[in-house]
């Protein structure tokens, strides 16, 4: 399947699930642009790479565009990245994994629940990398100093 039909389909699937999450209809399309270019980089990179810098790679493009869309539409950061990664969640993984085990095949089930724990760890790196750099530069660009919250 081509990368238009994959962009495609995870913009509509990642659209549905923003209407479920009750995302503002002003940011549903943003929200489908994050999930169909997130899934569409990993389709892209798959062949190339494993499956866990693949979704790294992407998670940190839904999260930049992300935070790129939550500055333009004036909406919070997880307005866009939550429905966004939805394409990327390894569910299957997570399915295999508890058939696997509750099969007794406990050797191709614990090889693939660790598979699936490090796509999700991957995801969750690329979010909050993002999310600190933004972070980061956004105070620096306000120049408010750094303060310690008091104990």
């Amino acid at each position: 399947m081509s990368l238009i039909l994959h962009f495609i389909y995870s913009f509509f699937a990642t659209v549905g699930f923003a209407v479920v999450f009750n995302t503002p209809k002003k940011s549903l399309i943003y929200g489908g642009l994050c999930g169909g270019t997130g899934w569409t980089v990993y389709t892209a990179l798959q062949p190339l790479i494993s499956p866990a810098p693949a979704n790294l790679i992407a998670a940190i493009s839904v999260a930049a565009l992300g935070e790129l869309f939550a500055r333009i539409n004036k909406n919070p950061v997880t307005a866009f990245v939550i429905p966004g990664i939805i394409p990327l969640v390894p569910g299957y993984g997570i399915y295999s994994t508890m058939l696997n085990l509750l099969q007794n095949n406990l050797e191709q089930g614990l090889s693939l629940g660790l598979n699936t724990i490090f796509n999700s760890g991957a995801i969750a790196i690329g979010v909050i990398l993002v999310s600190s750099i933004a972070k980061i530069l956004k105070r620096k660009n306000s120049k408010k100093p750094m303060t310690l919250p008091r104990i």
